[in-house]
């Protein structure tokens, strides 16, 4: 039998690839900020994620929260080279425990 939270939250999925190194650190930062319980629930996948990503999910970060730091690699072809290359980018995340439910956006009587 489901939660119900389970039921009623929106669920998010992310596209993680990122590198054991990676894993981590992002884990370090969690326990440093939050303990170990909620580091030994890290779930790249399903519980940490993008500003954008939980914003599409239904979500709004909590007042003052601030972003775990994670590192990525993007593709990317040299305009004079031709060659793809990987590019080091900085991503901004935030953990379940830092957000909450969108309150709905309801339309004022006129």
């Amino acid at each position: 039998m489901k939660k119900i939270s389970e039921v009623l939250e929106p669920k998010i999925t992310t596209n993680y690839q990122g590198s054991k190194a990676n894993y981590d650190d992002v884990k370090m930062q969690l326990e440093e900020r939050f303990g170990k319980k909620i580091a030994a629930d890290y779930k790249p996948t399903e519980n940490c994620a993008t500003y954008n990503t939980w914003k599409k999910a239904g979500y709004t970060v909590k007042q003052g929260e601030k972003a775990l730091r994670s590192v990525t690699f993007i593709e990317k072809e040299d305009e004079e080279t031709g060659e793809m290359k990987k590019i080091r980018r900085t991503v901004s995340l935030f953990h379940r425990v830092q957000v909450e439910l969108a309150e709905p956006v309801t339309k004022k009587a006129v």
